[in-house]
């Protein structure tokens, strides 16, 4: 009796150390270990200490007027006003070239040196001319003061002037020919004064430029139909492009541009359009365009491909955002409205075009509204830890 007494006090003792267990209230986690938390859906909610370490910058929803850009694909070519293509109007062999691609010369710079046998054969022509013109100058004048002697007729002094006359015009043939042949005036002069002939044909540059090809050879023979050079001015360059035909009505000429090129993403580079095509292609229903854009610093390349960025209709009343304020979310793009001090909503967010350092945004928020720009992918790497759904 005695021993089941005991057994039932041990049980009864047990049941109510349990009972102590089960109703005792679990110790309460430091705040400073709580992290970043979500209060309801949607929000993000900062701890003291969180803030304290979390930079955090906003700026305000704007409202105010937008310019909407038209884009174009486009590609960089030389101002066709300021190329020129160096060839040779007489067959000759390469003596030595002066010049490489790529490098700068000023008007004439001497670009390379031909020998030509029938540029020879052309200045012993014009030296035979000028002999026979001087010859025939004095038997004029001889013949004019015999004919005032009485000592020659009227008829010999006639013969002799249209001798003369027949003298001057095979010597101006014959000059005029090596000029057509592109042999210089001081060329010319050279040969009236030194009575020589050197059959040595110069290629010089038509203007300040660089060379942007080359394709000759010292000793090689040459042919009138070959292109030796090209000298381009690279100053200034033309962005070709085309425009689709529901935008040539935001086109107009000396319509101020800009224009970006794949090798410098970053940089803007301001432009004037010149020419607008009058047709439209029919097989690609575009327009052609060209830009003329000042290239002083020749960071600008012929063939390198380009966009042209046309402002058209300003939209009013338009939304921006920084475009730091942006994340990628998981349904498009976020934005972290701060809500108080410490509380940030996620706001999914449809967006339009890009201004430059900041975006217009169509739908999601208010103008006024205060979102996160430094500090907002730290927030958006919380909500995907926290798995916080984006309120729409």
């Amino acid at each position: 009796m005695l021993k089941n007494l005991v057994n039932c006090l041990f049980l009864v003792s047990l049941a109510l150390a349990g009972f102590m267990s089960c109703e005792r209230t679990p110790d309460p986690v430091p705040e400073a270990n709580k992290g970043i938390a979500a209060d309801r859906p949607g929000v993000l909610h900062l701890t003291s200490e969180e803030l304290a370490r979390t930079v955090i910058e906003v700026a305000p929803v704007a409202r105010g007027q937008v310019l909407v850009p038209r884009e174009f694909s486009a590609t960089v070519q030389s101002n066709e006003n300021e190329l020129a293509e160096v060839t040779t109007l007489i067959r000759g062999r390469v003596v030595k070239v002066h010049v490489d691609v790529g490098q700068d010369v000023k008007k004439d710079t001497l670009l390379a040196m031909l020998h030509s046998t029938d540029l020879g054969v052309a200045e012993g022509a014009y030296l035979k001319a000028v002999a026979r013109l001087h010859e025939a100058e004095l038997a004029h004048e001889r013949a004019r003061d015999l004919h005032e002697h009485k000592a020659v007729s009227l008829a010999e002094l006639q013969r002799r002037e249209a001798e003369m006359k027949t003298a001057r015009a095979e010597a101006r043939e014959t000059q005029n020919r090596l000029e057509l042949l592109g042999v210089p005036r001081q060329e010319i002069e050279r040969l009236n004064r030194e009575h020589t002939i050197k059959a040595d044909m110069p290629l010089r540059a038509p203007f300040d430029g660089r060379v942007i090809m080359r394709n000759i050879t010292r000793g090689e023979v040459v042919e009138t139909n070959q292109k030796f050079f090209t000298v381009a001015d690279l100053s200034e360059v033309w962005v070709v492009g085309n425009v689709p035909e529901k935008d040539v009505q935001y086109i107009r000429k000396e319509q101020q541009v800009d224009v970006i090129v794949s090798a410098y993403p970053h940089a803007i580079f301001p432009g004037t359009i010149t020419y607008i095509s009058d047709v439209i292609d029919a097989a690609t229903r575009t327009m052609r365009l060209r830009v003329t854009v000042p290239n002083p610093d020749r960071l600008l390349k012929p063939e390198m491909f380009a966009t042209v960025r046309v402002y058209a209709v300003p939209t009013p009343d338009a939304l921006t955002v920084p475009l730091a304020a942006v994340q990628n979310g998981p349904a498009g793009k976020i934005l972290f409205v701060r809500k108080e001090a410490n509380e940030f909503e996620v706001r999914t967010v449809k967006l339009g075009s890009e201004q430059g350092e900041v975006v217009t945004v169509l739908e999601g928020v208010s103008a006024g509204e205060q979102v996160v720009t430094k500090g907002s992918f730290v927030l958006k790497s919380e909500m995907e830890r926290h798995k916080i759904e984006p309120a729409l």
